[in-house]
């Protein structure tokens, strides 16, 4: 039985059954992928945010994930590709409001158990290190290891994936083949990697350079149905390239076995704040979005190639630099671009209840985490000192250990 089958096995959705031919494994998968957003769920978020490990004192990565996940021992917490890496999984939320206190309670929990031992820095990348830290100990991080030698030599990247729920097949297309064209726009909020190496890399997310080394990244191809995704994930199983969608490390990527578009484009942050700012942004995108679509507009959809100029300025510049129109090719500064959206947006974070989340985002547009890290005074030391600190510094709003509220999380769909 092929990888497909199994996988299509796995998600143990009814109706489906196994299948070895070509096109009974496209329309096995078309259906599976049309199933996974037919679920009526609100629209609720997720978050996944991957943090590096170091030392305590000289702040270099420090390989101790296993032994600090099995002090945990919580489903918040997993392993990542490096064993100087930790990846915390957000309960699926309702409002973004509760997302941001799960997050605060996870790192706050985090750091409780490391007690000092092992502290952990939020950015796109370890600003110093020149060596990458090894690969856990997984059968999959190992066939990574395999497969794709070259991208795992150096660097060690983290970022922050954002999933949103969508109840509509149909729906769920338009958004993600819309949504593409916003992806500069969010790598350059999120943009939080200028050092690499232990100099400056000329670029706000020199995680997103890295990432490109891996197949299947940046801007990912608009797909006109279902059943062109399929066949792709088909055709790239059957070849033995890939196994499934977890395979394909797109910026945007649809995720119908949780029934949610996930968004990947943004450098992990250093503080709740931002990443509650994003996840804001994300959740009310793809909410308007769907609005239009529902009402029964058609959403642009544009080229791949055309989007990965911008993508290229937003990681060069990030919130500094220019973008061009999509449409027209006229550049503006990418302030006022986000400035923008952000107004655009307000109304739909108001309806979701996270219009205080989404105005989180204006601090980033002046000051992104590339930004806040070059102004710090001083050495990639104390811009690795910084970060640590400001990592484990509380969030503002509230007590990060407060107790989860009533009702807050969902696990109707998302990230489990």
């Amino acid at each position: 039985m092929s990888q497909i089958a199994q996988y299509v096995r796995a998600t143990s959705i009814s109706g489906l059954r196994d299948a070895d031919e070509p096109d009974q494994l496209e329309s096995l998968l078309e259906r599976q992928y049309e199933l996974g957003f037919s679920r009526g769920f609100v629209p609720t978020v997720g978050l996944e945010e991957e943090l590096i490990l170091v030392r305590p004192e000289s702040l270099e990565p420090a390989c101790e994930a296993a032994g600090l996940l099995e002090k945990l021992g919580d489903r918040r917490f997993s392993a990542e590709l490096r064993d100087a890496q930790i990846e915390l999984v957000m309960p699926v939320c309702v409002t973004v409001s509760d997302l941001r206190r799960e997050l605060a309670a996870a790192r706050a929990r985090l750091f409780e158990v490391a007690d000092g031992e092992v502290r952990a820095i939020g950015a796109g990348a370890h600003p110093a290190a020149t060596a990458a830290a090894g690969v856990t100990d997984r059968p999959r991080y190992r066939d990574i290891e395999r497969d794709y030698p070259w991208a795992v030599r150096r660097g060690m990247t983290c970022g922050l994936h954002v999933h949103v729920g969508v109840s509509d097949p149909d729906e769920a297309l338009a958004v993600y083949n819309a949504a593409r064209s916003y992806l500069p726009e969010i790598a350059a909020l999120g943009a939080n990697s200028p050092f690499v190496d232990g100099s400056d890399s000329g670029l706000a997310s020199a995680r997103l350079k890295l990432t490109e080394e891996l197949p299947r990244a940046g801007i990912p191809p608009a797909f006109a149905s279902w059943r062109d995704l399929a066949r792709f994930v088909a055709w790239g199983s059957s070849a033995g390239l890939f196994a499934d969608l977890t395979y394909l490390w797109w910026d945007l990527r649809p995720r119908p076995e949780y029934g949610t578009v996930e968004f990947r484009v943004a450098d992990s942050q250093t503080s709740v704040a931002a990443s509650t700012a994003i996840a804001a942004l994300c959740q009310s995108l793809v909410v308007a979005l769907g609005n239009r679509h529902r009402a029964g507009e058609e959403l642009v959809v544009h080229e791949t190639h055309v989007l990965n100029e911008n993508r290229w300025l937003a990681l060069r510049d990030g919130v500094d630099g220019r973008l061009a129109d999509p449409e027209t090719g006229v550049v503006e500064p990418t302030r006022e671009r986000l400035g923008r959206l952000l107004f655009e947006l307000e109304p739909v974070a108001r309806s979701l209840g996270c219009a205080e989340e989404l105005a989180l985002a204006w601090p980033l547009v002046a000051e992104n985490g590339a930004r806040r890290q070059r102004a710090v005074e001083g050495d990639v030391a104390e811009v690795l000192a910084w970060l640590a600190d400001e990592t484990e510094r509380p969030d503002e709003r509230e007590a990060p250990g407060a107790a989860r509220a009533e009702g807050a999380v969902s696990r109707g769909a998302g990230v489990p």
